[in-house]
């Protein structure tokens, strides 16, 4: 990637939101964190004062706990909880999960962050309650997430970052990045990185964003990415390109619902057609996942739109293509009997159903077999003359 460059000018100011905005209301957002994680500590401690054993509750992640709904757009997890009682046996864990939450109440208060490698660390000094194996730390930090997140706070939020990146964008579209110490706001140009690309970082709440983009096109793979970006299809096309490199990290995820969100833009993703690309790739930044319903209200881009690589592009254009593998076909079945997004979509039934029928997948680089440059003169061209007819 070319490394990150600084502009005076702006992509436009058809879409802003000023970087103040973003402070203020991510201080509101600090503020309700750290009166939830006070609340939770004072419930355990009143108690025990109270000689009662003192417990947790936590939503249980998995798709039997999920609901979907086309007004909300999104996975929402249900009612389901476990509960974690202070007993001998989990004396460990309790005292484990309140050293978190204590951690996190310092990071917001110091405003830090902490990765997840950098909070099982932190743990050794923890005497008898620390951790053995990041796992259990990880699994500890989940369930925090998870019980704060019903009331409106992410893992972000509580200051615990992802330790990867997230993927790469070029377009028109200037990122405001304020300075943590300074408060002195970059103004970072993707249309200005040459061949290389912005690299969303870790964590984009401080993040705000001006542009007259008309679009985000969101992309699978990183090899067509590349070829839009290198041949500027943003310019062409008025748009702003994100490479998803595959299942999109939170930081990905979040970015594009932050970026279309707050400057009003569609969303359309460009993916393989493969059960993998459709019920893995696609359904996971539009609607979440069934183990972690719970951030969906953060994460996931209800309005999102398929634009391809489909079923039907596959016949229309003659692609090459590859044999379904019994994966494959697994994961398509497993994604109409039982997803709620799927199970509620007649048109992506027809469309998975048709894929296994026809017992093949095809790459979006198949695309290729008409010319190097066709995705760019002649396939996404057609398709974005009607949005209306993506699938949803």
């Amino acid at each position: 990637m070319a490394a990150r460059k600084k502009t005076k000018k702006t992509a436009g100011k058809h879409a802003r939101i000023a970087a103040s905005d973003v402070a203020k209301r991510n201080q509101k957002l600090d503020t309700l964190t750290l009166e939830l994680i006070g609340e939770t500590a004072a419930g355990v401690h009143g108690d025990i004062l109270k000689r009662r054993k003192p417990d947790l509750s936590f939503p249980i992640r998995s798709l039997k706990n999920v609901s979907y709904s086309t007004q909300k757009g999104y996975f929402e997890i249900g009612r389901q909880k476990k509960t974690r009682t202070l007993t001998v046996n989990t004396v460990k864990s309790f005292a484990q999960t309140l050293r978190m939450m204590g951690l996190s109440k310092e990071l917001i208060e110091t405003n830090d962050f902490a990765t997840k490698r950098d909070a099982y660390y932190q743990s050794k000094n923890w005497d008898e309650a620390k951790f053995d194996e990041q796992s259990e730390s990880d699994t500890v930090m989940d369930d925090i997430e998870a019980m704060f997140s019903i009331r409106g706070a992410s893992r972000e939020q509580l200051r615990f970052v992802p330790d990867e990146h997230g993927g790469a964008v070029a377009g028109r579209l200037v990122v405001l990045d304020p300075d943590r110490e300074t408060g002195e706001v970059e103004r970072i140009d993707c249309t200005r990185f040459g061949s290389g690309a912005y690299s969303i970082p870790s964590t984009v709440e401080h993040l705000s964003f001006e542009t007259d983009a008309k679009f985000i096109l969101a992309i699978e793979t990183g090899g067509v990415f590349q070829r839009l970006q290198s041949h500027k299809y943003w310019q062409t096309a008025n748009c702003i390109l994100i490479s998803m490199a595959g299942v999109p990290t939170r930081a990905t995820r979040r970015f594009i619902r932050k970026l279309s969100d707050e400057c009003r833009l569609p969303v359309y993703a460009f993916v393989d057609c493969d059960p993998y690309g459709i019920s893995n790739i696609y359904r996971t930044l539009k609607v979440g996942s069934g183990n972690a319903a719970h951030l969906s209200q953060f994460f996931c881009v209800p309005h999102a739109s398929y634009l391809g690589v489909t079923p039907k592009d596959i016949v229309d254009y003659r692609l090459p293509t590859h044999p379904l593998q019994e994966v494959d076909v697994k994961r398509a079945r497993d994604a109409l009997k039982n997803d709620p997004f799927f199970k509620t979509h007649k048109p992506w039934q027809q469309a998975i159903e048709q894929l296994l029928k026809m017992g093949v997948r095809a790459e979006q680089q198949a695309l290729a077999k008409w010319g190097l440059n066709y995705v760019i003169e002649e396939y996404l061209p057609r398709k974005l003359e009607n949005p209306a007819k993506f699938l949803p």
